[in-house]
């Protein structure tokens, strides 16, 4: 059952303007899923993790992080996702925070003109 339809309610789509998106929705890479098929000119498409491997994936998902497309960016476990790297295992040793920092870094960077 849809409560929506049943309730009568009419629902709009939000819209929001911004200069920087970031994709930390994880495993599935959802913003980055749903912008390479609303948007195939960005040709991005996530390649889909590889099996475990927590001591390479925590160093190579903390290099990777970073831009995948203009104006969108890439974190923690969504990086795996999008560059067909390891899953983790469970993020034990900080990379999801030194991701998350670093793309901070980068959008900041980004933002005020690539200083």
């Amino acid at each position: 059952m849809d409560s929506i339809a049943d309730a009568s309610l009419h629902t709009d789509p939000l819209f929001l303007k911004t200069s920087a998106v970031l994709d930390a929705t994880g495993h599935d890479a959802e913003i980055v899923s749903v912008a390479s098929r609303k948007v195939p000119e960005l040709n991005i498409l996530p390649v889909g993790e590889k099996s475990a491997s927590s001591s390479s994936s925590e160093r190579q998902v903390v290099e990777k992080t970073g831009r995948v497309a203009p104006g969108l960016y890439c974190a923690g476990m969504a990086v795996s996702e999008v560059h067909g790297l390891p899953r983790m295992g469970g993020p034990i040793f900080g990379a999801m925070l030194l991701s998350g920092r670093k793309a901070a870094r980068i959008i900041i960077r980004d933002l005020r003109g690539g200083e």
